[in-house]
């Protein structure tokens, strides 16, 4: 009877925190891409006065100034992961490494567990002049964000109503089963996917957290001082040059920002150099 007790009051809490997950991933609608070439993208999409297939006809053309003017029009009418690989990847063939970067970087936000992104990502930074070696994480700690971004927000959330629904039938072969072996294998999978769905919330809303909260930028100036204090007369710390990710430390002046590094450096910037990822 206490066992039942349990599960029940198990269930009610996974029921609300379920909700909650499902409710933050509602306003997310991104396109898939399971995979994307490098040269060879989706079907075309219409969106106001111009077409992603009119982008990947300039690009197949190498006329990357017109595919950036095109992508760039179709991500004011919404944000879509292949449209930012896309602009990427015509950002790097117009040898603007900075901007394939930050381009490449949004669209591994909406779809973290994307190789493609993230192979085009790396080739993209290897560019770049700075090399910062970045302050060593617990071996768990680089575990658990590896796996976070394995999937995307909505994905995480697919993966928690599956889970969800194994735990109701798993809660029903416990309480409603009158064979023992029935009963135990019902409790037994019944807690093993409770943990699997508060999981699967609590990485969602990570992934969610990630999306709405976004503190980090790449650096766009060729080269950029950072400053001790938000000033032209601060003392000069060190020079970024362009195409470094950075992390937003304070946001509250609109003239300057406080950045960290990987190594754990600390300065301040004209907002004018970077650009929010």
């Amino acid at each position: 009877m206490m066992m039942k007790k349990i599960l029940f009051f198990t269930l009610s809490l996974v029921m609300s925190t379920n909700s909650f997950a499902q409710d933050s991933t509602d306003t997310l609608q991104v396109d898939s891409m399971a995979a994307v070439p490098q040269a060879e993208f989706s079907a075309a999409k219409q969106q106001g006065n111009v077409t992603k297939a009119e982008g990947d006809s300039a690009y197949m053309r190498n006329d990357y100034a017109s595919a950036i003017q095109i992508y760039e029009n179709l991500l004011k009418q919404g944000e879509a992961a292949e449209v930012y690989y896309n602009l990427g990847n015509s950002y790097y063939k117009a040898d603007d490494i900075a901007k394939a970067i930050l381009n490449y970087e949004r669209a591994l936000l909406l779809q973290p567990g994307n190789a493609d992104i993230r192979a085009n990502l790396e080739i993209a930074q290897s560019k770049t002049i700075d090399k910062v070696v970045p302050v060593p994480e617990i071996f768990f700690v680089s575990w658990a964000k590896s796996l976070i971004n394995s999937l995307s927000v909505d994905a995480w959330a697919k993966c928690g109503v599956v889970f969800f629904i194994l735990l109701l039938i798993s809660s029903y072969l416990f309480f409603f089963s009158k064979q023992i072996i029935w009963k135990k294998t019902g409790f037994i999978a019944g807690i093993v996917f409770l943990i699997f769905v508060v999981l699967s919330n609590v990485f969602a809303s990570q992934q969610k957290s990630e999306l709405t909260n976004r503190n980090s930028a790449i650096v766009l100036s060729p080269s950029v001082t950072v400053r001790s204090t938000p000033s032209e007369s601060g003392t000069s710390l060190f020079i970024l040059h362009e195409g470094h990710k950075v992390e937003i430390k304070d946001n509250s002046m609109r003239e300057w920002k406080e950045i960290r590094l990987e190594d754990g450096k600390v300065g301040w910037v004209p907002s004018a150099t970077i650009e929010v990822i």
